[in-house]
């Protein structure tokens, strides 16, 4: 079984990220998915065979549409989202408006993304540059610029076309993976 099918399998079974996949379907956007951490976690809780799904601080839903980007629109996906399933954090965020706020937040201008696989290819690390989305006759695509090995092997490692390493060390220590899962291996940087 290739990882892809793993992953398509893993979403399938979880009780929050299918349903989760249907809410944000529903939005009817033409470009969008589900990913980062909220894909990481999901199939590292599998990988270790935990029942509970770690807690996410949010589930990412990333989309991309360069004729609307209004930040309103972001907040009424979000809002639309959180009316579907309350209990979920949702963050809603337009990939093409990124180099518009980017700086203010990371302290470094970036350039504009081209894509939403141009999106998914930038986010800080390997592990986390994975984006799922449902199909309207129920299909999973997987979006996995960097493929899905650290994923599947529990590897934090830095996603170099983005994430400086001043942010990625931040993260590492901030999210402390190795306290929920005793399998990941971190690569310095």
């Amino acid at each position: 079984m290739t990882n892809e099918e793993r992953l398509r399998r893993i979403a399938r079974s979880s009780k929050w990220f299918m349903p989760a996949l249907c809410a944000a379907r529903e939005l009817g956007l033409a470009s969008w998915c589900l990913g980062a951490g909220a894909v990481r976690n999901l199939v590292w809780d599998a990988l270790h065979g935990y029942h509970t799904p770690t807690a996410l601080a949010d589930l990412d839903l990333a989309y991309f549409d360069p004729s609307d980007m209004d930040p309103e629109r972001e907040l009424d996906l979000q809002h639309r989202l959180s009316a579907a399933m309350p209990e979920v954090p949702w963050e809603v965020t337009n990939q093409a408006s990124v180099h518009h706020w980017f700086e203010r937040y990371f302290g470094y201008a970036v350039e504009p993304l081209s894509s939403l696989h141009d999106a998914v290819a930038s986010w800080p690390e390997y592990a986390t540059s994975v984006g799922v989305r449902l199909h309207s006759d129920d299909t999973i695509e997987i979006i996995a610029p960097h493929g899905l090995d650290d994923l599947f092997n529990c590897v934090i490692r830095r996603n170099p076309t983005r994430a400086s390493l001043a942010t990625y060390r931040m993260r590492i220590e901030q999210k402390k993976y190795a306290l929920r899962w005793p399998n990941v291996t971190v690569v310095a940087a």
